[in-house]
């Protein structure tokens, strides 16, 4: 199963991004969107911006890998 995480992207150079993935600084390749500036959010899978998402898409995703965290955290092994 693969996994994309929301994040917003801060600045774009070329063909490179620097996003925010919930407050960590990653570098994100665009090679696989198109128009995409500071200020959007998209979501990422192993350093690559998959698609464009709404603002309100990527934080109702956190939200819920949140819940889903704090689930873990209850989970005895």
């Amino acid at each position: 199963m693969c996994l994309s995480i929301p994040a917003k992207i801060l600045s774009v150079d070329g063909l490179m991004a620097k996003a925010s993935v919930n407050g960590a600084i990653v570098n994100t390749s665009l090679h696989l969107v198109e128009d995409i500036k500071p200020g959007d959010y998209v979501l990422v899978h192993t350093g690559f911006a998959l698609q464009k998402i709404s603002e309100e898409e990527a934080m109702e995703t956190l939200k819920l890998l949140a819940e889903l965290d704090q689930g873990n955290e209850n989970t005895m092994l």
